[in-house]
C-alpha cells in the first residue's frame, strides 16, 4: 500500500446498474485503479444503496481492486460476509465503531486491508492510536449517504492535518477522499494531501468516463 502516485476509485453508486456489467468492464478497461462500492444501511445513513449479493456479482468481473465502503452501524457483524463476496479493501467508519480497533485487527485478520472513514465533522487526531494500523484513511468530503454533492472546502485543511499525522507517526496508510471531486478541484485535493479519488458522478456522467479517469489520475 506504500504507492504514493495518484489513484482513482470510480464509485459504482453513480453507474447505471441496469448495464452493471458493462460499466465494469469499462472500467477494467480503463486507467482505474480501484472499483469504489458503497454500501448504505438506511441506519448508519439516510439512504440504501446495494449488499454484499451485487459486491459478489461485481468481483466476478472485475480485474482490479475492490474498495468496499461500509456506511453502515455494527460492520463486525459482516466484515467476513465482505470477505467472502470480494472485498480487497474493507472500510469502516469511525463513528460506527465502539471498539475501533478490535475492528481493525477483524478485518486485517480475514485478509484484508483495513479502511477507517471520517466524516466530515470528525477531526483526524482521533485516530492517532490506530493511524499505524490503518491501510486507508477514507476522508468524506461530503456527508455520507447521497452521491452528486459538492466538496466541502474545509477538507482540505483535514487533509494536511492528516498527511502531517501520517508523516510523523511514520505509518504507511493512503489517503482516500470521497464526495465532490470534480476535474476543477482535483488538483487541490491531491496537493493537500490525497492520494486516492473517489469519483462517482464525474465519470459516469461524463460523456467520455474512461477519458475523465485519465484526467483525474494526471491532476
Amino acid at each position: 500500500m506504500e504507492q504514493r502516485n495518484t489513484l482513482v476509485a470510480p464509485s459504482l453508486l453513480a453507474s447505471n446498474f441496469l448495464e452493471l456489467g458493462k460499466e465494469v468492464d469499462m472500467l477494467n478497461r480503463s486507467e482505474a485503479d480501484w472499483l469504489h462500492l458503497d454500501v448504505m444501511d438506511g441506519r448508519f445513513v439516510p439512504n440504501i444503496s446495494y449488499g454484499i449479493p451485487v459486491i459478489a456479482q461485481i468481483k466476478k468481473a472485475a480485474k482490479k481492486t475492490c474498495d468496499v465502503h461500509l456506511m453502515i452501524e455494527e460492520p463486525e457483524k459482516y466484515a467476513e460476509a465482505f470477505k467472502q463476496a470480494g472485498a480487497d479493501i474493507l472500510t469502516v467508519h469511525y463513528e460506527a465503531c465502539v471498539h475501533l480497533h478490535r475492528n481493525i485487527q477483524q478485518i486485517k485478520g480475514l485478509g484484508m486491508k483495513a479502511g477507517v472513514a471520517l466524516n466530515p465533522h470528525t477531526p483526524v487526531h482521533l485516530l492517532e492510536n490506530v493511524i499505524n494500523d490503518i491501510d486507508v484513511v477514507l476522508v468524506m468530503s461530503v456527508n455520507p449517504g447521497f452521491g452528486g454533492q459538492h466538496f466541502i472546502p474545509q477538507t482540505l485543511k483535514k487533509l494536511r492535518e492528516l498527511r502531517e499525522m501520517i508523516r510523523a507517526s511514520n505509518a504507511y496508510a493512503l489517503i482516500e477522499v470521497d464526495g465532490g471531486i470534480t476535474l476543477d478541484n482535483a488538483a487541490d485535493i491531491i496537493n493537500a494531501g490525497a492520494n486516492v479519488l473517489v469519483a462517482g458522478s464525474t465519470v459516469f456522467s461524463s460523456a467520455d468516463p474512461a477519458a475523465t479517469i485519465k484526467a483525474l489520475r494526471e491532476s
